[in-house]
C-alpha cells in the first residue's frame, strides 16, 4: 500500500475536486464519515474493497490515489512542514508542533515553510566545526578499526559490477569505466571550469559526470574520481545530514572506487602470491593495477587483516610531521589529541615517516625497523610531492609480520618514547639554555589555521560555484549542435 499520508491527501483531494462532503462520499460508498476522516488524515489504511468504491466514486484510477507524491502546491508544502518539525532539529526548539488549517493562506505556509529550510541550512553549517569535524573524523576511525578497515558488502557490490562491464584481469582501464558509468545512463564529461572546491561533479538531472581533463594534485586518477561519483548511486546515499555522514559517505564511495579498481579476488590473489614468497611490496601492488602508491597502500590496509590475518597500520604524513590520515588496528601508539583525533598531530621523528624525509635519494621505498611503547614495527615508506607540499605514505606491522615483506633484511633500528616528551618534543636543555635568549625566528604560518572550516551543503564545496556550474553545463547541453 501507498504511504498513508500521501493516500489520504489524494482522497480527499479528488473528494473536493467532485464537490463532495465526507458526509456524502461516505454514504455512497459505505463507509462512516468518521472512518472516511481517519483515512484522509493517514491514520487508516482503507481496505482495497473500499479502496476501489472510492476511486470509482471520485472517477479516478486506484493507480492515481496511491500515487506516492502530494496532489497540489498546498499538499507539498503541508507534508514539508510535517516533515520539517518531526526532525531532531525542531524538537531540540522545544517548540510545540504546527497544523495549520485549511483556512491558512498558501503564503503564510510558504513562509513557515520557508523558515524550517533556513534552520536546517544554518544548522548544517553550524554542525562542520573544526571541533565536530574532529570528533567526527575520529569516530569514523575507530569505526573502522572494529571492522578491519573491511566492508565486504562493498566489496562484493564492486566486484560485481567491474564484472558486469567484461573486465577481467589486468588494470581497470578508462573504458570499462565508461562502460560502468553508461550502465547507470551516465556519461563521463571532461570539462577545464570544474568549480574549485570540488573534485567532480555528479549531475543527475542530465546524466554526467563531470571531472577535470587531467588527475588533480593529490593522485586522484581520473578513473577513481568518476568511480567515487558512480559510487553514490550504487550505494543509494542521500544528501548528508551532518558532518559524520558525510564523512561516512565519502569513505564508501572511495572504498567502492577502491574496489573497483583493485578487485578483491585479483588483489588477495595477487597478495597471497606475494605473502607466500616473503615479498609483499606496496610499489609492487601500485604498478600491477596502475594506482597510486597511496591507493595501493589505502587498498592493502582493506584486504591485509581481513584475507591475509596481517594486522598493519598505514599513515599520511605531511613533510612537517603532521599526520594527514590515519588507519592502524595493529597497536600503534598514534599521537591523539583531548578529542582522540589523530588528524594534525605530529609523529615521532624517529618513525619511518619522518626518517625517510632525511633521505637524499627517494627514488625506492624506505625500511626501518622502530621499537615504542607499543612493540617492535617493521616500516616501509615512499615519500612524494604535490606542487610544493611533500608527503609520506608509510604501511607498518608488528615486527612478527615483517617475515612476508620485502625490506625486512634492514638494519635500520630506531627507538621512538613518544609520547615521552624526552624523546623528540623537548629540546636538550644544554643547547636550550645556549639558545634562549640568541636567536629569533619567523616561522611559516599556514593559513588554514585562520579560515573558518568551508560551509556549504557538502562541507568545502561553494554552494553558489557548484550551482553556476552546472546552470552553464546545463545551457551548453541544451544548445543544438552545428
Amino acid at each position: 500500500m501507498a504511504d498513508l499520508n500521501f493516500l489520504g491527501r489524494r482522497i480527499r483531494h479528488a473528494r473536493t475536486q467532485a464537490g463532495l462532503t465526507l458526509a456524502q462520499l461516505g454514504a455512497e460508498v459505505g463507509i462512516a464519515p468518521s472512518q472516511l476522516s481517519l483515512i484522509e488524515n493517514g491514520h487508516r489504511e482503507p481496505r482495497l474493497t473500499a479502496l476501489d468504491a472510492i476511486a470509482s466514486r471520485l472517477g479516478v484510477s486506484v493507480a492515481e490515489l496511491i500515487e506516492p507524491t502530494p496532489p497540489s502546491r498546498r499538499d507539498a508544502l503541508e507534508v514539508e512542514l510535517e516533515a520539517a518539525q518531526s526532525t531532531q532539529t525542531y524538537r531540540e526548539l522545544g517548540l510545540p508542533e504546527v497544523r495549520p488549517p485549511r483556512t491558512v493562506p498558501d503564503d503564510v505556509l510558504t513562509a513557515l515553510v520557508g523558515l524550517h529550510r533556513e534552520i536546517e541550512r544554518r544548522n548544517r553549517l553550524a554542525i562542520a566545526t573544526p571541533e565536530e569535524a574532529r570528533r567526527a573524523n575520529t569516530r569514523q576511525r575507530l569505526h573502522m578499526q572494529d571492522l578491519d578497515d573491511y566492508l565486504p558488502e562493498i566489496e562484493e557490490l564492486a566486484e560485481k559490477d567491474v564484472s558486469d562491464a567484461g573486465h577481467t584481469t589486468g588494470a581497470l582501464t578508462h573504458r570499462t569505466v565508461s562502460v560502468m558509468a553508461e550502465r547507470l545512463g551516465l556519461e563521463i564529461v571532461h570539462v577545464d571550469d570544474i568549480p574549485h572546491s570540488a573534485r567532480c561533479v555528479l549531475d543527475l538531472e542530465h546524466g554526467r559526470i563531470y571531472t577535470p581533463l587531467a588527475s588533480i594534485p593529490g593522485g586522484h586518477g581520473l578513473r577513481s574520481l568518476a568511480l567515487q561519483a558512480m559510487a553514490h548511486l550504487r550505494l543509494g546515499h542521500e544528501e548528508p545530514e551532518d558532518y559524520r555522514d558525510f564523512l561516512r559517505q565519502r569513505q564508501e564511495a572511495s572504498y567502492y572506487a577502491a574496489a573497483c579498481l583493485m578487485p578483491r579476488t585479483a588483489t588477495t590473489a595477487f597478495l597471497t602470491r606475494a605473502r607466500d614468497e616473503h615479498d609483499i611490496a606496496i610499489e609492487d601492488l601500485r604498478d600491477a593495477f596502475g594506482v597510486t602508491h597511496e591507493a595501493a597502500a589505502l587498498r592493502f590496509s582493506n584486504l591485509a587483516t581481513s584475507q591475509l590475518g596481517i594486522p598493519l597500520h598505514v599513515l599520511r604524513v605531511a613533510g612537517d610531521g603532521a599526520i594527514v590520515k590515519a588507519y592502524e588496528n595493529d597497536g600503534l601508539p598514534l599521537p591523539v589529541d583531548a578529542t582522540g583525533a589523530t588528524e594534525g598531530q605530529i609523529v615521532c621523528r624517529e618513525w619511518s615517516a619522518r626518517q625517510a624525509f632525511a633521505r637524499r635519494f627517494r627514488t625506492t621505498e624506505y625500511y626501518q625497523y622502530t621499537d615504542t611503547p607499543g612493540g617492535t614495527f617493521f616500516e616501509a615508506t615512499q615519500t612524494g610531492t604535490t606542487g610544493a607540499d611533500e608527503f609520506a605514505i608509510t604501511v607498518g606491522v608488528p615486527y612478527k609480520e615483517s617475515r612476508w615483506f620485502r625490506g625486512r633484511e634492514s638494519t635500520v633500528r630506531t627507538i621512538s618514547r613518544c609520547p615521552d616528551l624526552s624523546c623528540c618534543r623537548r629540546p636538550d636543555a644544554a643547547v636550550a639554555e645556549r639558545w634562549v635568549g640568541h636567536a629569533w625566528v619567523s616561522p611559516r604560518v599556514h593559513t588554514h589555521t585562520f579560515s573558518p572550516l568551508p560551509q556549504g551543503t557538502y562541507p568545502g564545496v561553494d554552494d553558489g560555484e557548484l550551482y553556476a556550474f552546472l546552470e552553464a553545463h546545463a545551457r551548453d547541453r541544451s544548445r543544438p549542435e552545428h
